[in-house]
Protein backbone atom coordinates (compact mmCIF):
# COMPACT_ATOMS: atom_id res chain seq x y z
CA UNK A 1 0.00 0.00 0.00
CA UNK A 2 1.35 3.42 -0.92
CA UNK A 3 2.38 5.66 1.96
CA UNK A 4 -0.02 8.48 0.99
CA UNK A 5 -2.98 6.08 0.83
CA UNK A 6 -2.03 4.51 4.14
CA UNK A 7 -1.76 7.93 5.79
CA UNK A 8 -5.18 8.92 4.41
CA UNK A 9 -6.78 5.77 5.82
CA UNK A 10 -5.14 6.33 9.21
CA UNK A 11 -6.29 9.95 9.28
CA UNK A 12 -9.90 9.18 8.32
CA UNK A 13 -10.09 6.30 10.80
CA UNK A 14 -8.72 8.51 13.57
CA UNK A 15 -11.27 11.25 12.91
CA UNK A 16 -14.19 8.80 12.80
CA UNK A 17 -13.00 7.08 15.97
CA UNK A 18 -12.67 10.38 17.80
CA UNK A 19 -16.09 11.63 16.73
CA UNK A 20 -17.81 8.42 17.80
CA UNK A 21 -15.94 7.98 21.06
CA UNK A 22 -16.44 11.50 22.40
CA UNK A 23 -20.18 11.31 21.80
CA UNK A 24 -20.43 9.61 25.20
CA UNK A 25 -20.13 13.02 26.88
CA UNK A 26 -23.13 14.63 28.48
CA UNK A 27 -24.16 18.05 27.21
CA UNK A 28 -23.73 21.30 29.10
CA UNK A 29 -21.16 22.67 31.46
CA UNK A 30 -18.13 24.92 31.51
CA UNK A 31 -15.16 23.60 29.55
CA UNK A 32 -12.72 25.16 31.99
CA UNK A 33 -14.38 23.49 35.01
CA UNK A 34 -15.23 20.15 33.43
CA UNK A 35 -13.14 17.30 34.82
CA UNK A 36 -11.87 15.52 31.70
CA UNK A 37 -9.68 13.05 33.58
CA UNK A 38 -7.83 10.58 31.37
CA UNK A 39 -9.52 12.04 28.28
CA UNK A 40 -7.28 15.09 28.64
CA UNK A 41 -4.41 12.88 27.47
CA UNK A 42 -6.05 12.19 24.10
CA UNK A 43 -4.69 15.25 22.20
CA UNK A 44 -1.01 14.56 22.94
CA UNK A 45 -1.55 10.81 22.46
CA UNK A 46 -3.19 11.42 19.08
CA UNK A 47 -0.35 13.74 18.06
CA UNK A 48 2.34 11.29 19.15
CA UNK A 49 0.66 8.17 17.74
CA UNK A 50 -0.08 9.75 14.37
CA UNK A 51 3.45 11.14 14.19
CA UNK A 52 4.69 7.57 14.69
CA UNK A 53 2.36 6.12 12.08
CA UNK A 54 2.31 8.78 9.37
CA UNK A 55 5.62 10.63 9.90
CA UNK A 56 3.62 13.80 9.14
CA UNK A 57 4.15 16.20 12.04
CA UNK A 58 1.87 19.00 10.81
CA UNK A 59 -1.01 16.58 10.22
CA UNK A 60 -0.42 14.93 13.59
CA UNK A 61 -0.39 18.21 15.51
CA UNK A 62 -3.46 19.47 13.64
CA UNK A 63 -5.45 16.33 14.48
CA UNK A 64 -4.24 16.59 18.06
CA UNK A 65 -5.76 20.07 18.21
CA UNK A 66 -8.95 18.82 16.55
CA UNK A 67 -9.27 15.95 19.02
CA UNK A 68 -9.03 18.38 21.93
CA UNK A 69 -11.61 20.71 20.41
CA UNK A 70 -13.87 17.71 19.79
CA UNK A 71 -13.63 16.57 23.40
CA UNK A 72 -14.27 19.98 24.94
CA UNK A 73 -17.15 20.70 22.55
CA UNK A 74 -18.93 17.38 23.15
CA UNK A 75 -18.41 17.78 26.88
CA UNK A 76 -19.85 21.27 27.18
CA UNK A 77 -22.15 21.96 24.23
CA UNK A 78 -25.90 21.29 24.38
CA UNK A 79 -26.25 21.15 20.58
CA UNK A 80 -27.06 18.07 18.54
CA UNK A 81 -24.44 15.61 17.33
CA UNK A 82 -23.83 17.05 13.87
CA UNK A 83 -23.86 20.64 15.12
CA UNK A 84 -21.28 19.64 17.71
CA UNK A 85 -19.06 18.41 14.87
CA UNK A 86 -19.35 21.81 13.20
CA UNK A 87 -18.61 23.60 16.48
CA UNK A 88 -15.60 21.35 17.01
CA UNK A 89 -14.26 22.38 13.61
CA UNK A 90 -14.72 26.09 14.29
CA UNK A 91 -13.16 25.70 17.74
CA UNK A 92 -10.20 23.93 16.14
CA UNK A 93 -9.61 26.92 13.84
CA UNK A 94 -9.90 29.34 16.75
CA UNK A 95 -6.87 27.88 18.53
CA UNK A 96 -4.23 28.83 15.90
CA UNK A 97 -6.01 32.17 15.34
CA UNK A 98 -5.69 33.00 19.03
CA UNK A 99 -2.09 31.77 19.04
CA UNK A 100 -1.19 34.14 16.20
CA UNK A 101 -2.92 37.01 18.00
CA UNK A 102 -0.60 36.70 20.99
CA UNK A 103 2.07 39.43 21.03
CA UNK A 104 4.83 37.07 22.19
CA UNK A 105 3.96 34.49 19.55
CA UNK A 106 3.89 37.10 16.79
CA UNK A 107 7.30 38.38 17.88
CA UNK A 108 8.81 34.91 17.79
CA UNK A 109 7.46 34.26 14.28
CA UNK A 110 8.76 37.59 12.96
CA UNK A 111 12.20 36.93 14.45
CA UNK A 112 12.30 33.43 12.96
CA UNK A 113 11.52 34.56 9.41
CA UNK A 114 13.86 37.56 9.76
CA UNK A 115 16.73 35.23 10.65
CA UNK A 116 15.87 33.10 7.63
CA UNK A 117 16.02 36.18 5.41
CA UNK A 118 19.39 37.29 6.77
CA UNK A 119 20.91 33.82 6.35
CA UNK A 120 19.69 33.68 2.75
CA UNK A 121 21.32 37.03 1.88
CA UNK A 122 24.61 35.98 3.48
CA UNK A 123 24.56 32.74 1.48
CA UNK A 124 23.67 34.61 -1.72
CA UNK A 125 26.71 36.87 -1.25
CA UNK A 126 28.97 33.84 -0.73
CA UNK A 127 29.83 34.84 2.84
CA UNK A 128 29.44 31.44 4.47
CA UNK A 129 31.26 29.79 1.57
CA UNK A 130 34.18 32.19 2.08
CA UNK A 131 34.47 31.24 5.76
CA UNK A 132 34.32 27.56 4.88
CA UNK A 133 37.01 27.91 2.20
CA UNK A 134 39.33 29.77 4.57
CA UNK A 135 39.03 27.01 7.17
CA UNK A 136 39.52 24.29 4.55
CA UNK A 137 42.98 25.66 3.72
CA UNK A 138 44.12 24.72 7.23
CA UNK A 139 43.55 20.98 6.67
CA UNK A 140 46.71 19.05 5.68
CA UNK A 141 46.18 15.54 7.11
CA UNK A 142 43.32 13.16 7.89
CA UNK A 143 43.37 14.44 11.47
CA UNK A 144 43.29 18.11 10.51
CA UNK A 145 40.70 17.45 7.78
CA UNK A 146 38.34 15.98 10.37
CA UNK A 147 38.99 18.63 12.99
CA UNK A 148 38.67 21.52 10.54
CA UNK A 149 35.35 20.05 9.38
CA UNK A 150 34.32 19.92 13.04
CA UNK A 151 35.43 23.53 13.59
CA UNK A 152 33.58 24.66 10.49
CA UNK A 153 30.42 23.06 11.87
CA UNK A 154 30.86 25.08 15.08
CA UNK A 155 31.52 28.35 13.23
CA UNK A 156 28.43 28.05 11.03
CA UNK A 157 26.25 27.88 14.13
CA UNK A 158 23.26 29.95 13.12
CA UNK A 159 21.37 27.37 11.03
CA UNK A 160 21.63 23.60 10.75
CA UNK A 161 20.57 23.53 7.11
CA UNK A 162 23.08 26.22 6.11
CA UNK A 163 25.69 24.34 8.13
CA UNK A 164 25.07 21.08 6.30
CA UNK A 165 24.82 22.67 2.86
CA UNK A 166 28.10 24.57 3.26
CA UNK A 167 30.32 22.23 5.28
CA UNK A 168 29.70 18.99 3.37
CA UNK A 169 30.40 20.11 -0.20
CA UNK A 170 33.26 22.39 0.87
CA UNK A 171 35.18 19.79 2.85
CA UNK A 172 34.40 16.77 0.67
CA UNK A 173 37.22 17.27 -1.88
CA UNK A 174 39.77 17.72 0.90
CA UNK A 175 38.40 14.78 2.91
CA UNK A 176 38.59 12.64 -0.23
CA UNK A 177 42.21 13.68 -0.77
CA UNK A 178 43.07 12.72 2.83
CA UNK A 179 41.23 9.40 2.45
CA UNK A 180 38.55 10.17 5.01
CA UNK A 181 35.55 7.94 4.31
CA UNK A 182 32.28 9.47 3.19
CA UNK A 183 30.65 7.80 6.19
CA UNK A 184 32.97 9.72 8.52
CA UNK A 185 32.45 13.01 6.68
CA UNK A 186 28.66 12.71 6.83
CA UNK A 187 28.89 11.82 10.53
CA UNK A 188 30.91 14.95 11.30
CA UNK A 189 28.58 17.13 9.23
CA UNK A 190 25.47 15.68 10.87
CA UNK A 191 26.87 15.89 14.41
CA UNK A 192 27.78 19.56 14.18
CA UNK A 193 24.53 20.74 12.59
CA UNK A 194 21.47 20.41 14.85
CA UNK A 195 23.46 19.85 18.10
CA UNK A 196 25.22 23.19 17.53
CA UNK A 197 22.30 25.24 16.16
CA UNK A 198 20.01 23.98 18.92
CA UNK A 199 22.27 25.44 21.63
CA UNK A 200 23.38 28.64 19.88
CA UNK A 201 22.31 31.84 21.60
CA UNK A 202 21.39 33.32 18.22
CA UNK A 203 20.12 30.97 15.52
CA UNK A 204 17.13 29.96 13.43
CA UNK A 205 16.26 27.55 16.25
CA UNK A 206 16.11 29.91 19.19
CA UNK A 207 12.86 31.61 18.27
CA UNK A 208 11.13 28.26 18.04
CA UNK A 209 12.61 27.05 21.32
CA UNK A 210 11.77 30.28 23.16
CA UNK A 211 8.21 30.09 21.90
CA UNK A 212 7.73 26.58 23.24
CA UNK A 213 9.43 27.34 26.55
CA UNK A 214 7.40 30.48 27.21
CA UNK A 215 4.08 28.91 26.31
CA UNK A 216 4.69 25.74 28.31
CA UNK A 217 5.47 27.72 31.45
CA UNK A 218 2.26 29.69 30.96
CA UNK A 219 0.40 26.38 30.78
CA UNK A 220 1.98 25.50 34.13
CA UNK A 221 0.61 28.79 35.56
CA UNK A 222 4.09 30.34 35.76
CA UNK A 223 3.67 33.58 33.84
CA UNK A 224 6.60 35.59 35.22
CA UNK A 225 9.28 33.31 33.73
CA UNK A 226 11.81 34.80 31.30
CA UNK A 227 12.08 32.29 28.47
CA UNK A 228 15.49 33.50 27.26
CA UNK A 229 16.97 33.21 30.74
CA UNK A 230 15.57 29.69 31.07
CA UNK A 231 16.93 28.79 27.63
CA UNK A 232 20.45 29.83 28.64
CA UNK A 233 20.22 27.90 31.90
CA UNK A 234 19.25 24.70 30.06
CA UNK A 235 22.38 24.68 27.89
CA UNK A 236 24.64 22.85 30.42
CA UNK A 237 21.94 20.18 30.77
CA UNK A 238 21.79 19.38 27.04
CA UNK A 239 24.37 16.71 27.56
CA UNK A 240 23.66 14.61 24.48
CA UNK A 241 24.33 17.57 22.21
CA UNK A 242 27.43 18.56 24.18
CA UNK A 243 28.85 15.02 24.29
CA UNK A 244 28.10 14.47 20.58
CA UNK A 245 30.14 17.56 19.70
CA UNK A 246 32.96 16.53 22.05
CA UNK A 247 33.05 13.01 20.61
CA UNK A 248 33.39 14.26 17.03
CA UNK A 249 36.42 16.29 18.08
CA UNK A 250 38.04 13.43 20.03
CA UNK A 251 37.41 10.90 17.25
CA UNK A 252 39.23 13.16 14.81
CA UNK A 253 41.97 14.25 17.20
CA UNK A 254 42.76 10.76 18.49
CA UNK A 255 42.20 9.08 15.09
CA UNK A 256 40.40 6.21 16.78
CA UNK A 257 37.08 4.63 15.83
CA UNK A 258 35.00 1.57 16.63
CA UNK A 259 32.26 -0.50 15.05
CA UNK A 260 31.18 0.04 11.44
CA UNK A 261 32.88 3.45 11.36
CA UNK A 262 36.26 1.85 12.00
CA UNK A 263 35.72 -0.54 9.09
CA UNK A 264 34.77 2.37 6.83
CA UNK A 265 37.85 4.37 7.81
CA UNK A 266 40.11 1.34 7.43
CA UNK A 267 38.73 0.72 3.93
CA UNK A 268 39.23 4.35 2.91
CA UNK A 269 42.77 4.66 4.32
CA UNK A 270 44.14 1.39 2.93
CA UNK A 271 42.35 1.11 -0.40
CA UNK A 272 41.30 4.67 -1.16
CA UNK A 273 37.69 3.47 -1.53
CA UNK A 274 35.69 6.28 0.03
CA UNK A 275 32.39 4.42 -0.40
CA UNK A 276 31.46 0.85 0.43
CA UNK A 277 30.92 -1.72 -2.31
CA UNK A 278 27.48 -1.28 -3.81
CA UNK A 279 26.98 2.12 -2.19
CA UNK A 280 24.61 4.59 -3.83
CA UNK A 281 25.70 8.05 -2.75
CA UNK A 282 23.02 10.67 -2.43
CA UNK A 283 23.73 13.84 -4.34
CA UNK A 284 21.93 16.98 -5.33
CA UNK A 285 22.84 19.75 -7.72
CA UNK A 286 21.75 22.24 -5.08
CA UNK A 287 24.47 21.01 -2.76
CA UNK A 288 27.07 21.19 -5.51
CA UNK A 289 26.43 24.74 -6.64
CA UNK A 290 25.34 26.23 -3.32
CA UNK A 291 23.01 29.20 -3.04
CA UNK A 292 25.43 32.02 -3.86
CA UNK A 293 25.61 33.88 -7.14
CA UNK A 294 28.15 32.68 -9.66
CA UNK A 295 31.40 34.48 -10.41
CA UNK A 296 31.42 36.72 -7.35
CA UNK A 297 34.29 37.47 -4.95
CA UNK A 298 34.01 35.35 -1.80
CA UNK A 299 34.64 37.54 1.24
CA UNK A 300 34.39 36.36 4.84
CA UNK A 301 33.31 39.85 5.90
CA UNK A 302 30.05 39.35 4.01
CA UNK A 303 29.11 36.75 6.60
CA UNK A 304 31.00 37.97 9.65
CA UNK A 305 29.73 41.56 9.66
CA UNK A 306 25.99 40.68 9.55
CA UNK A 307 26.44 37.87 12.09
CA UNK A 308 28.44 40.08 14.46
CA UNK A 309 25.79 42.78 14.01
CA UNK A 310 23.10 40.25 14.91
CA UNK A 311 24.90 39.01 18.00
CA UNK A 312 26.03 42.41 19.31
CA UNK A 313 22.69 44.14 18.83
CA UNK A 314 20.79 41.15 20.19
CA UNK A 315 22.70 41.48 23.44
CA UNK A 316 22.33 45.28 23.43
CA UNK A 317 18.61 44.88 22.78
CA UNK A 318 18.21 42.34 25.57
CA UNK A 319 20.08 44.63 27.96
CA UNK A 320 18.06 47.69 26.92
CA UNK A 321 14.62 46.04 26.94
CA UNK A 322 15.37 44.60 30.36
CA UNK A 323 15.85 48.08 31.83
CA UNK A 324 19.61 48.12 31.51
CA UNK A 325 19.72 51.92 31.54
CA UNK A 326 18.20 51.96 35.03
CA UNK A 327 20.43 49.18 36.40
CA UNK A 328 24.09 49.40 37.43
CA UNK A 329 26.54 48.42 34.69
CA UNK A 330 27.90 45.45 36.60
CA UNK A 331 27.76 41.71 36.04
CA UNK A 332 24.81 41.47 38.42
CA UNK A 333 23.08 44.44 36.79
CA UNK A 334 23.59 43.02 33.31
CA UNK A 335 22.36 39.61 34.46
CA UNK A 336 19.23 41.18 35.97
CA UNK A 337 18.60 43.17 32.79
CA UNK A 338 18.83 40.03 30.69
CA UNK A 339 16.49 38.28 33.09
CA UNK A 340 13.87 41.04 32.68
CA UNK A 341 14.34 41.42 28.92
CA UNK A 342 11.65 41.09 26.28
CA UNK A 343 13.50 38.50 24.20
CA UNK A 344 11.17 38.44 21.19
CA UNK A 345 11.29 42.21 20.63
CA UNK A 346 15.06 42.40 21.22
CA UNK A 347 15.79 39.61 18.78
CA UNK A 348 13.52 41.16 16.15
CA UNK A 349 15.45 44.43 16.41
CA UNK A 350 18.74 42.62 15.92
CA UNK A 351 17.60 40.25 13.15
CA UNK A 352 16.04 42.98 11.00
CA UNK A 353 19.05 45.26 11.49
CA UNK A 354 21.44 42.44 10.57
CA UNK A 355 19.37 41.74 7.46
CA UNK A 356 19.55 45.40 6.46
CA UNK A 357 23.33 45.41 7.00
CA UNK A 358 23.65 42.31 4.80
CA UNK A 359 21.54 43.94 2.08
CA UNK A 360 23.58 47.16 2.16
CA UNK A 361 26.84 45.20 1.95
CA UNK A 362 25.65 43.17 -1.01
CA UNK A 363 24.33 46.19 -2.89
CA UNK A 364 27.33 48.44 -2.12
CA UNK A 365 29.74 45.79 -3.44
CA UNK A 366 27.54 45.35 -6.52
CA UNK A 367 27.17 41.65 -5.73
CA UNK A 368 23.39 42.02 -5.50
CA UNK A 369 20.90 44.45 -6.92
CA UNK A 370 18.22 45.87 -4.65
CA UNK A 371 15.71 43.49 -6.23
CA UNK A 372 18.00 40.47 -5.77
CA UNK A 373 18.65 41.38 -2.14
CA UNK A 374 14.95 41.63 -1.31
CA UNK A 375 14.21 38.50 -3.32
CA UNK A 376 16.87 36.57 -1.37
CA UNK A 377 15.46 37.85 1.93
CA UNK A 378 11.93 36.82 0.98
CA UNK A 379 13.06 33.38 -0.18
CA UNK A 380 14.91 32.87 3.09
CA UNK A 381 11.85 33.91 5.07
CA UNK A 382 9.65 31.58 3.00
CA UNK A 383 12.01 28.69 3.70
CA UNK A 384 10.94 28.84 7.35
CA UNK A 385 7.21 28.82 6.63
CA UNK A 386 6.91 25.16 7.65
CA UNK A 387 8.61 26.10 10.91
CA UNK A 388 6.03 28.83 11.49
CA UNK A 389 3.16 26.40 10.85
CA UNK A 390 4.57 23.79 13.22
CA UNK A 391 5.18 26.42 15.88
CA UNK A 392 1.64 27.78 15.57
CA UNK A 393 0.18 24.28 15.87
CA UNK A 394 2.45 23.59 18.83
CA UNK A 395 1.10 26.67 20.59
CA UNK A 396 -2.41 25.54 19.66
CA UNK A 397 -2.04 22.06 21.11
CA UNK A 398 -0.57 23.67 24.21
CA UNK A 399 -3.75 25.75 24.54
CA UNK A 400 -5.86 22.64 24.01
CA UNK A 401 -4.09 20.73 26.77
CA UNK A 402 -4.48 23.77 29.03
CA UNK A 403 -8.24 23.81 28.36
CA UNK A 404 -8.56 20.09 29.10
CA UNK A 405 -6.30 20.20 32.14
CA UNK A 406 -3.80 17.70 30.74
CA UNK A 407 -0.89 18.94 32.82
CA UNK A 408 -2.68 18.86 36.21
CA UNK A 409 -4.05 15.39 35.45
CA UNK A 410 -0.66 14.10 34.37
CA UNK A 411 0.96 15.59 37.45
CA UNK A 412 -1.67 13.97 39.65
CA UNK A 413 -1.15 10.54 38.07
CA UNK A 414 2.62 10.57 37.72
CA UNK A 415 3.51 12.31 40.97
CA UNK A 416 2.21 9.41 42.97
CA UNK A 417 4.15 6.75 41.08
CA UNK A 418 7.28 8.31 39.55
CA UNK A 419 10.22 9.40 41.70
CA UNK A 420 11.17 12.98 40.86
CA UNK A 421 14.80 12.08 40.21
CA UNK A 422 13.73 9.82 37.32
CA UNK A 423 11.78 12.53 35.50
CA UNK A 424 14.69 13.91 33.38
CA UNK A 425 15.59 10.38 32.29
CA UNK A 426 12.01 9.43 31.40
CA UNK A 427 11.49 12.64 29.44
CA UNK A 428 14.82 12.15 27.66
CA UNK A 429 13.94 8.60 26.60
CA UNK A 430 10.43 9.54 25.47
CA UNK A 431 11.71 12.52 23.47
CA UNK A 432 14.37 10.36 21.84
CA UNK A 433 11.87 7.68 20.80
CA UNK A 434 9.37 10.16 19.38
CA UNK A 435 12.09 12.03 17.45
CA UNK A 436 13.61 8.85 16.06
CA UNK A 437 10.24 7.59 14.93
CA UNK A 438 9.09 10.87 13.38
CA UNK A 439 12.42 12.15 12.09
CA UNK A 440 11.86 15.65 13.45
CA UNK A 441 13.32 17.29 16.52
CA UNK A 442 11.07 20.34 16.24
CA UNK A 443 7.88 18.32 16.09
CA UNK A 444 9.04 16.30 19.10
CA UNK A 445 9.74 19.46 21.09
CA UNK A 446 6.25 20.70 20.26
CA UNK A 447 4.69 17.48 21.54
CA UNK A 448 6.85 16.92 24.63
CA UNK A 449 7.40 20.42 26.00
CA UNK A 450 3.82 21.10 27.19
CA UNK A 451 3.88 17.78 29.06
CA UNK A 452 7.37 17.95 30.55
CA UNK A 453 7.42 21.45 32.04
CA UNK A 454 4.27 21.13 34.21
CA UNK A 455 5.60 17.84 35.59
CA UNK A 456 9.01 19.34 36.33
CA UNK A 457 7.59 22.44 38.02
CA UNK A 458 5.31 20.24 40.11
CA UNK A 459 8.28 18.32 41.49
CA UNK A 460 10.21 21.55 42.06
CA UNK A 461 7.34 23.29 43.81
CA UNK A 462 7.21 25.95 41.10
CA UNK A 463 10.86 26.94 41.54
CA UNK A 464 13.44 26.88 38.75
CA UNK A 465 15.61 24.11 40.16
CA UNK A 466 18.15 21.84 38.44
CA UNK A 467 15.37 19.25 37.99
CA UNK A 468 13.41 21.75 35.89
CA UNK A 469 16.43 22.70 33.78
CA UNK A 470 17.45 19.06 33.42
CA UNK A 471 13.94 18.03 32.33
CA UNK A 472 13.70 20.89 29.86
CA UNK A 473 17.19 20.09 28.60
CA UNK A 474 16.12 16.46 28.22
CA UNK A 475 13.31 17.48 25.86
CA UNK A 476 15.59 19.68 23.77
CA UNK A 477 18.57 17.33 23.59
CA UNK A 478 16.55 14.09 23.48
CA UNK A 479 14.71 15.48 20.47
CA UNK A 480 18.04 16.12 18.76
CA UNK A 481 19.33 12.61 19.55
CA UNK A 482 16.30 10.91 18.01
CA UNK A 483 16.44 13.21 15.01
CA UNK A 484 20.23 12.82 14.75
CA UNK A 485 20.20 9.09 14.05
CA UNK A 486 16.78 8.65 12.44
CA UNK A 487 16.99 7.52 8.80
CA UNK A 488 13.89 9.60 7.99
CA UNK A 489 15.25 12.82 9.49
CA UNK A 490 15.68 15.69 7.06
CA UNK A 491 19.06 16.67 8.53
CA UNK A 492 20.30 13.07 8.37
CA UNK A 493 19.28 12.85 4.72
CA UNK A 494 20.78 16.26 3.98
CA UNK A 495 24.06 15.22 5.60
CA UNK A 496 24.23 12.19 3.32
CA UNK A 497 23.46 14.36 0.30
CA UNK A 498 25.93 17.11 1.24
CA UNK A 499 28.69 14.54 1.76
CA UNK A 500 27.72 12.38 -1.24
CA UNK A 501 27.47 9.38 1.07
CA UNK A 502 25.22 6.35 0.83
CA UNK A 503 22.36 7.25 3.14
CA UNK A 504 22.00 3.92 4.93
CA UNK A 505 25.78 3.60 5.25
CA UNK A 506 25.72 6.98 6.98
CA UNK A 507 22.91 5.87 9.29
CA UNK A 508 24.50 2.49 10.12
CA UNK A 509 27.92 3.95 10.94
CA UNK A 510 26.51 6.86 12.94
CA UNK A 511 23.96 5.01 15.08
CA UNK A 512 26.53 3.16 17.27
CA UNK A 513 28.16 6.48 18.13
CA UNK A 514 24.80 8.16 18.76
CA UNK A 515 23.58 5.29 20.95
CA UNK A 516 26.83 5.31 22.92
CA UNK A 517 26.48 9.04 23.61
CA UNK A 518 22.78 8.61 24.44
CA UNK A 519 23.56 5.89 26.98
CA UNK A 520 26.42 7.90 28.44
CA UNK A 521 24.07 10.87 28.83
CA UNK A 522 21.76 8.77 31.00
CA UNK A 523 24.51 7.08 33.04
CA UNK A 524 26.54 10.18 33.91
CA UNK A 525 23.89 12.82 33.22
CA UNK A 526 20.14 12.54 33.66
CA UNK A 527 20.12 9.98 36.50
CA UNK A 528 22.95 11.49 38.61
CA UNK A 529 21.64 15.02 38.05
CA UNK A 530 18.19 13.86 39.13
CA UNK A 531 19.81 12.58 42.32
CA UNK A 532 21.50 15.93 42.93
CA UNK A 533 24.89 15.68 41.20
CA UNK A 534 26.10 19.07 39.87
CA UNK A 535 25.95 19.23 36.09
CA UNK A 536 29.62 20.24 35.75
CA UNK A 537 30.65 16.94 37.31
CA UNK A 538 28.46 15.11 34.78
CA UNK A 539 30.22 17.00 32.01
CA UNK A 540 33.68 15.99 33.27
CA UNK A 541 32.62 12.36 33.71
CA UNK A 542 31.16 12.33 30.21
CA UNK A 543 34.30 13.68 28.56
CA UNK A 544 36.41 11.14 30.47
CA UNK A 545 33.99 8.39 29.42
CA UNK A 546 34.26 9.33 25.74
CA UNK A 547 38.06 9.50 25.89
CA UNK A 548 38.34 6.18 27.74
CA UNK A 549 35.97 4.41 25.33
CA UNK A 550 37.93 5.58 22.30
CA UNK A 551 41.25 4.82 23.98
CA UNK A 552 40.47 1.30 25.18
CA UNK A 553 37.70 0.11 22.86
CA UNK A 554 38.42 2.10 19.72
CA UNK A 555 41.08 1.17 17.18
CA UNK A 556 43.63 3.47 15.59
CA UNK A 557 42.95 4.67 12.06
CA UNK A 558 46.45 6.07 11.60
CA UNK A 559 47.81 4.79 8.31
CA UNK A 560 50.90 3.15 9.80
CA UNK A 561 48.81 1.32 12.43
CA UNK A 562 46.37 0.05 9.82
CA UNK A 563 49.24 -1.06 7.59
CA UNK A 564 50.91 -2.83 10.49
CA UNK A 565 47.65 -4.59 11.32
CA UNK A 566 47.37 -5.79 7.73
CA UNK A 567 51.05 -6.69 7.51
CA UNK A 568 51.77 -3.98 4.97
CA UNK A 569 55.17 -2.28 4.97
CA UNK A 570 54.83 1.30 6.17
CA UNK A 571 55.66 3.88 3.55
CA UNK A 572 56.94 6.95 5.30
CA UNK A 573 55.86 9.14 2.40
CA UNK A 574 52.25 8.24 3.08
CA UNK A 575 52.44 8.72 6.83
CA UNK A 576 49.76 11.14 7.91
CA UNK A 577 51.28 12.30 11.10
Amino acid sequence: MKKSKRNLIITVFTMIFLMLSVSIFAAGGDSQKFDYGALSLIPPIVAIALAFLTKEVILSLALGVFSGALISTFATSSSGFFLKIVESYTNTISYPVKALGDEWHAGILIFTVAIGGMVAIISKMGGTRAIANALAKKAKTARSAQNVTWLMGIVIFFDDYANTLIVGPTMRPLADKMKVSREKLSYIVDSTAAPVAGMALISTWIGYELGLIGDSFKAANLTDINAYSVFINTIPYRLYSIFAIVMVFLVGFMLRDFGPMYKAEKRARLTGKLLSDGATPLSSADFEKGNEKKDIPLRMSNALVPIITLVVFAFIGLWYSGGGLEKPFTLIGIRDAFGDADASVSLIWAAILAGIVAMVMGISQKILTLHEAFEAWVEGAKSLMITAIILTLAWSIGSVTETLGTAPYLVKVVSGSLPGWLLPTLVYIMSSIVAFSTGTSWGTMAIMMPLAIPLATHYSGGALTPIVYATLGSVLTGSIFGDHCSPISDTTIMSSMASSADHMDHVKTQIPYALFIAGLTIVVGTIPIGLGLPVWISFILGVIGIWATLKFFGKSTKLEDLQAEEGIKVNAQLEEE
